[in-house]
């Protein structure tokens, strides 16, 4: 049976303390409106300062095998064989095959009909496979056909589902609607057995406008049950920046505080280099703490990022850089 879009607004998901605010349309919109606002020069002279933290040897030895380990390696155009994501997936276990040291990635992401593929060619490797859901990367369409296209990752073997939220219904200022349809999605990713793939909520920060949005929107998407919050689709410009990152850093921390639970954080797109991914971390021990400093809780999400790691970890076994070829494109 194709799946049908529910009335449902607060789900078990949602943390009892809120059950009044997602009540109602203007009890969300009051709370949503009621947090704190972003002071955007502060954050951004935070962001930049925290760039310009060096770590030691050791240390850095130790953030780029843990990058590693919190990179999703990434494939989404419509060009996609399976040829293609059989490589990704070989990559993502053995990411430097002369190197049995090397970890592996925490997962591969992947459009839906290249789900079985992926899977098929991880095996028990523990690398899980993410795939993209909810029409991406757009998240315009009927929700019966976004639920569709989750449950079909799902039932293919997906470990998580990125999902995409509806900016404009958000920029409309119809949080209900988004609300729901998350904890929809959050609904339809229990399987069978009674487990369930993680979801990752995107939200196309570079839509969002304003600081103030992406508050919003991570708590928004925080108390409707997602796993994970994640910036962007790679998509649209900016995508990841560190600014819009704390921002979301500092949401999941404070959620935390007031619930016990503990929400991950993906940036994605634009992260390319190891000096990138080291602010990143810094990042998220200096605001979150190191609980926060490991692939089930902070990911990258990236497809030539991957690469640059495995370089500067090279010159540091090593102590020569490789060519820039060594390392597969894939």
């Amino acid at each position: 049976m194709t799946p049908t879009a529910s009335s449902t607004v607060s789900t078990p998901a949602t943390p009892a303390l809120f059950d009044d605010v997602v009540r109602s349309d203007s009890s969300l919109r009051r709370f949503l409106h009621g947090l704190p606002g972003v002071d955007q020069v502060g954050c951004e002279a935070r962001a930049a300062g925290l760039g310009t933290r060096s770590i030691k040897t050791t240390s850095k030895a130790w953030a780029i095998d843990l990058a590693i380990r919190m990179v999703d390696l990434t494939t989404l155009e419509g060009q996609d064989t399976p040829g293609k994501v059989r490589a990704l997936a070989s990559k993502a276990m053995r990411p430097d095959p002369a190197d049995p040291t090397c970890p592996a990635t925490a997962a591969v992401c992947v459009y839906p009909d290249m789900v079985a593929t992926a899977k098929q060619t991880l095996g028990d490797s523990g690398v899980h496979v993410a795939a993209v859901a909810t029409a991406f990367p757009s998240g315009r369409a009927a929700m019966d056909i976004k639920l569709a296209d989750t449950h079909d990752a799902v039932e293919a073997g997906a470990d998580e589902i990125d999902m995409v939220i509806d900016r404009g219904a958000f920029l409309s200022g119809r949080y209900l609607q988004v609300f729901d349809e998350i904890a929809q999605v959050r609904e339809a990713c229990a399987r069978p057995d009674g487990t369930s793939a993680h979801l990752k909520v995107i939200f196309e920060t570079g839509e969002l406008q304003t600081y103030d949005n992406v508050r919003r929107a991570s708590w928004l998407a925080m108390m409707a049950g997602a796993h994970f919050i994640k910036t962007s689709t790679g998509k649209v410009q900016p995508a990841a920046t560190l600014p819009v990152t704390l921002i979301m850093l500092e949401a999941v921390r404070d959620f935390r505080d007031q619930t016990g639970q503990m929400v991950g954080v993906k940036p994605a797109g634009g992260i390319k280099t190891t000096k990138d991914a080291i602010k990143y971390l810094v990042m998220v021990n200096e605001t979150c703490g190191d609980d926060w400093l490991d692939p089930d809780w902070f990911r990258f999400g990236a497809s030539t990022l991957l690469n640059d790691l495995l370089m500067q970890r090279t010159k540091m076994t090593t102590g020569r850089y490789s060519g820039p070829d060594y390392f597969t494109l894939d």
